[in-house]
């Protein structure tokens, strides 16, 4: 059988480093409001756009709120138009699952699991598909690292 989608499963500090120094555009599934400024999914959101990193919000709460950081919201990955290279995930590890027609329907480069957040089977889905995953890792101390 082929094991090539494991290549795919990103550990390594070069593989890390390559993903944050090839990503301009991050979709944040599960970003939190301002309202909720002391929370990991907004202020690492919030500190990738003060870093220069064009961040489009996608919520799962929040049904009202039209904006985050000023710029606009959308509900499904799938739905922002343009390439995304990176979606960072906000969400439970057991909540993964049912993104995962949306991530595999929107095509990112790769899948960024926040710390805390694994999901084997969902990151193999994602692998097989071509898309690279990282989990249970802060894209905050990363990019802070690598960028």
């Amino acid at each position: 059988m082929d094991e090539s989608w494991r290549d795919n499963l990103v550990t390594t500090e070069a593989g890390i480093a390559e993903i944050i120094r090839n990503t301009r555009r991050v979709a944040v599934l599960g970003i939190k409001t301002e309202a909720q400024a002391g929370q990991p999914a907004f202020y690492v959101p919030e500190y990738l756009h003060r870093a220069g990193v064009d961040v489009v919000p996608v919520p799962v709460y929040y049904p009202d709120v039209t904006e985050i950081l000023g710029k606009k919201v959308y509900r499904n990955v799938a739905d922002i138009p343009g390439e995304i290279d990176l979606v960072d995930v906000f969400r439970r590890s057991q909540d993964v699952p049912p993104h995962l027609d949306d991530l595999l329907a929107a095509k990112p480069r790769a899948v960024w699991m926040q710390s805390g957040i694994r999901h084997d089977e969902a990151a193999r889905r994602l692998a097989e598909a071509g898309i690279k995953v990282v989990q249970d890792r802060c894209l905050m101390v990363e990019h802070r690292r690598y960028a």
